[in-house]
């Protein structure tokens, strides 16, 4: 056989595809008729997770692309590494007596065979095998075996090819997955505001400011409806990590029979419908930050794998067998008491105190009341906007002091909805609020809400309603601005401010102002 036409063949055919399965399939249709080839299998050496990994064979029939991971003893790990271990190509006659080789046997169950093998090698390094089986033992001659060792490089030039472009297919179609993901998070919208960062949510906005820099966890904690998912929104942005995702999950939205496949991802075949390899929402989050919404709906045995993550920075997915290392920062949230549910067994104490590093209160909206003029502005103007309404709807007189008075129990979601169901019912009309304001009455029986006269026919512009409800403050404190009785005491605001926004909207104060106001008590 003339050993420069057998070079020039194999090099055509093992370098002539990158996907690898159909390149050893042509070598193999060549090679059968000089040297006995029943199988080719091209190997690959995972320096990291030590294992031996079988990329792809080929028979007669065809090429496979095969993901077998074979792990090798730390002794077998040390001869693979040392290229002057073994020579660079060698015959074996038996195979399940060979130490390595015979793992390979095992995983592929072949029969009685001989083989050749050809350690490739890249810059001193050694990268994987190149083996040529035949059935039956004593099948290859020292001849063979020198006729191997010069298609050794071109071998692993294409290996390395195909590797990198396997590499670059996995990313392509991981780019694919994360746009599709991110779009749909786009399409679910999230250009929500903090409306009353300056005056209720303050002292929040004080400790998100402090803590977003840091990689701490957080927990968000208070009623449902409150916005704790704009204030994990708040410290994602303000952190060093926006640059990254931030992705959310609703823990009690996902069946218990998901949560693993959906926290951590699965590989293909996993399980029954896992055709595909999917990423969890920690893989996702990988550099960016993760909010656990409703955590506190976890089952014990999820929070104790999401223990283990928090403790050593690393997922398995499910029928995965290596571990994958993730960069989270993670906020959770929880309308619930956790402390109580730890002392009921129902939450891990372990995990509480891992999520707990950094808890921020966010006060309900009977609590900062100061912010419902405003909040009441931003959801009128957003959802005529989103009604398609070209005009900004008006108020009957006093109603916005009503809507200040009412507790709110279902805090800012309750207030968002009940701006919509309004204008959607009055439509061109001031809006009164009467299902909510009439429902409040009956049920609080004499404690009704207090009716503020006004000489206004109609509140049109959220200007007019500024003025008014200043005014009223104004009243309830006898035209005193400063201290604990005065108007801007009510109103949440710093006395400066409160008269810098008076001058603006030409409210009078002072002492003729005093006096006024001091005739006029409600």
């Amino acid at each position: 056989m003339d050993e420069n036409q057998f070079f020039r063949e194999v090099t055509m055919r093992i370098c002539g595809s990158l996907e690898i399965d159909k390149a050893l399939w042509q070598c193999l249709l060549y090679i059968k008729d000089i040297l006995p080839a029943d199988e080719l299998i091209m190997t690959v050496y995972d320096h990291d997770a030590k294992t031996l990994d079988i990329v792809a064979t080929a028979s007669i029939d065809g090429g496979v692309l095969r993901s077998d991971k074979i792990p090798m003893p730390e002794h077998l790990n040390r001869q693979l590494e040392e290229p002057s271990k073994f020579p660079r190509v060698r015959i074996s006659d038996d195979v399940y007596k060979d130490e390595i080789v015979s793992k390979v046997a095992e995983q592929l169950k072949w029969p009685d065979s001989s083989i050749i093998v050809g350690r490739l090698i890249v810059d001193n390094k050694f990268i994987g095998s190149f083996i040529l089986r035949a059935n039956g033992r004593g099948r290859y001659t020292e001849r063979d075996a020198k006729l191997w060792t010069i298609i050794n490089e071109p071998a692993a030039i294409a290996l390395a090819n195909s590797r990198r472009y396997l590499e670059l297919i996995k990313l392509k179609e991981l780019l694919a997955d994360d746009s599709k993901y991110f779009q749909n998070e786009l399409r679910r919208g999230f250009t929500e505001e903090i409306v009353g960062a300056e005056f209720g949510l303050k002292e929040v906005m004080n400790q998100v400011l402090k803590v977003a820099p840091l990689s701490s966890p957080v927990l968000l904690f208070g009623e449902t409806g409150t916005g704790k998912e704009l204030i994990a929104n708040a410290i994602h942005n303000f952190s060093p990590r926006n640059n990254g995702p931030l992705i959310k999950v609703n823990c009690g939205a996902i069946p218990e029979t998901l949560i693993d496949s959906e926290l951590f991802g699965h590989e293909k075949g996993a399980f029954t419908g896992a055709i595909f390899q999917q990423r969890g929402r920690f893989e996702r989050a990988h550099g960016g930050t993760i909010f656990l919404d409703e955590v506190s709906e976890l089952p014990l045995n999820a929070q104790v794998r999401l223990l283990r993550v928090i403790q050593e920075k690393e997922i398995e997915r499910v029928g995965g067998t290596q571990p994958i290392k993730v960069d989270v920062r993670i906020i959770s949230a929880t309308n619930k008491d956790l402390k109580r549910l730890v002392e009921k067994n129902l939450f891990r104490d372990d995990l509480y105190y891992r999520l707990c590093v950094v808890p921020i209160y966010i006060p309900p909206l009977r609590e900062r009341k100061m912010d419902i003029p405003a909040l009441v502005e931003y959801f009128m103007r957003r959802k005529a906007k989103e009604i398609g309404l070209n005009f900004m709807p008006g108020m009957t007189p006093g109603t916005l002091e009503k809507l200040t008075e009412y507790d709110w129990p279902g805090n800012v979601r309750e207030l968002s909805n009940a701006i919509e169901r309004a204008i959607i019912i009055h439509g061109n009309r001031p809006l009164d609020f009467e299902d909510i304001i009439g429902r409040q009455t009956k049920e609080h029986g004499n404690d009704r809400i207090e009716q503020i006269s006004t000489d206004l026919s109609d509140l049109t512009t959220m200007k007019d309603i500024e003025i008014q409800h200043i005014k009223n403050a104004l009243r309830r404190s006898n035209g005193k601005v400063e201290g604990k009785d005065g108007a801007a005491f009510i109103l949440g605001m710093n006395p400066a401010t409160l008269r810098s926004r008076m001058r603006k909207l030409k409210i009078p104060f002072g002492k003729a102002a005093k006096a006024e106001y001091a005739k006029k008590v409600l």
